[in-house]
């Protein structure tokens, strides 16, 4: 009887364990959209070479995504400027990497909401408004990856805490890097060449997320970014100037260090208020000023060679007349709270207030990430309509400022109390202004969230 009981316990504590990760091929005329709906929790899909006409979602938690690049032939999804996603993913615990991804409308790869995300050694050219974007997520990586010919941002990380950008290679983009609205974020050792500005960390205002700060800018080679802007007319990037090596607008506690930046024709480093881009008193909740921030030891040379207008205007009334600034601060960036060491190696205009800054480096800090990970996104706090909004609609979606697609506030006047009627147009989006680009449809979520959700936006949004 004795030996009975503990085979049966046995056997009970062998049926307790999860079952072993399973491994799901796809192949050539397959498709990867069926295998992760297979898929269980610690799964790994393995995508070999080919060509993929489609978009993938990723609604479960644990799922790593990878390319098998065999004799230089990558795995390829290929949006044939049709569809406009290639990956989304609201799973936490996500995993994306040696994929290469072409011609898409929206995005390559984007986040919403999930947490405790890698995404890596990814080839991404010509997705349409971003490359890489995750979105209202903790805890993330993005690296070894090489992107081009975005027309917003090639990598974009928006309301997120906690993420790692190192080692990418960003060309031929409107922004190279951004960094909005965001916190606890170090990019480093990054090659940003030929965008139209390099590096960029800002708030914009009429997000959730009001606060941008405690941002490391490390070790990046950002060079020759002088590319023409060709950002939707009307959008925050399209006041990006050519020629601007690292934009800090109204972000806080940014340090910038060690970074080798050179032949940006406006500026190295350009540092400004949210005057930059215009009135921002309708969202008096977003700080408008840079705080405390520290530039220590860079390299920076043949800066300020082509300026845009306004920095010409600035370094003629400074007597440079040979060549421009490799530091500019205006409005209230020129305030003693920021700081810089060894001013004497760099070209600069508005800084003569900023003080000596008491740090010399940054290296005690290695990473934002967190040892074991992040928890979840729970909807304790916030209901799950504004956890999808948060992580879907608001980061083209502005409550009442224009980001890529019309303002919160705009929706709002234009459907009303109609809330299914935008539950409808999630599922279907179709193009009505010239001037927006086309918006990718939602159809992955189930109409009662989608209807949810429209609910949220109507009546706050905020």
């Amino acid at each position: 009887m004795q030996v009975r009981k503990l085979i049966l316990t046995a056997i009970l504590a062998v049926a307790s364990l999860p079952a072993a990760a399973a491994v799901h091929e796809v192949h050539d005329g397959e498709s990867i959209q069926q295998a992760v709906n297979g898929a269980q929790p610690g799964d790994t899909i393995l995508v070999y070479p080919g060509r993929y006409v489609e978009g993938v979602y990723i609604d479960k938690d644990g799922i790593t995504l990878r390319g098998v690049v065999e004799e230089n032939e990558w795995p390829t999804l290929d949006g044939e400027k049709k569809l406009n996603d290639a990956i989304l993913y609201s799973g936490n615990d996500i995993t994306i990497e040696w994929l290469k991804i072409v011609e898409y409308k929206g995005n390559a790869i984007m986040g919403q909401a999930g947490n405790n995300f890698v995404i890596r050694y990814n080839w991404v050219i010509d997705t349409g408004v971003y490359g890489i974007f995750p979105q209202y997520g903790q805890n993330g990586l993005i690296a070894y990856n090489k992107l081009s010919e975005i027309e917003d941002a090639a990598i974009y990380v928006g309301m997120c805490d906690n993420i790692d950008v190192k080692f990418n290679e960003v060309f031929d983009s409107v922004a190279g890097i951004e960094i909005e609205n965001s916190r606890h974020a170090l990019v480093e050792a990054n090659y940003v060449h030929d965008n139209t500005g390099g590096i960029l960390t800002f708030i914009t205002p009429g997000l959730p997320i009001k606060t941008t700060y405690d941002v490391i800018i490390r070790n990046n080679f950002v060079v020759n970014n002088n590319t023409p802007n060709f950002a939707a007319p009307g959008s925050i990037v399209a006041s990006v100037p050519a020629g601007s090596g690292i934009i800090v607008m109204a972000a806080d506690d940014v340090r910038i260090e060690g970074n080798i930046i050179t032949g940006n024709n406006t500026a190295g480093i350009l540092v400004s208020d949210l005057s930059f881009i215009g009135d921002i008193s309708s969202d008096p909740d977003s700080e408008p000023n840079p705080d405390r921030l520290a530039v220590l030891d860079n390299f920076m040379e043949d800066n300020g060679t082509d300026a845009v207008a306004e920095v010409k205007a600035l370094s003629m009334a400074t007597n440079f007349t040979t060549r421009g600034p490799d530091i500019v601060a205006v409005g209230s960036a020129e305030e003693s709270d920021n700081c810089i060491i060894n001013r004497g190696r760099y070209r600069m205009i508005g800084t003569d207030d900023w003080s000596e800054c008491d740090i010399t480096t940054t290296m005690e800090t290695s990473t934002y990430l967190l040892a074991g990970g992040a928890p979840p996104r729970s909807t304790d706090g916030e209901s799950k309509a504004q956890l999808l909004y948060r992580g879907i609609c608001a980061g083209c979606h502005g409550y009442d400022v224009r980001l890529i697609g019309p303002a919160t506030v705009t929706i709002q006047a234009i459907y009303g109390d109609d809330a299914q009627g935008i539950a409808d147009y999630m599922a279907s989006p179709e193009k009505k202004r010239p001037d927006y680009p086309e918006m990718p449809p939602q159809d992955h979520l189930p109409e009662e969230l989608r209807l949810e959700v429209a609910r949220y936006m109507l009546k706050d949004g905020q």
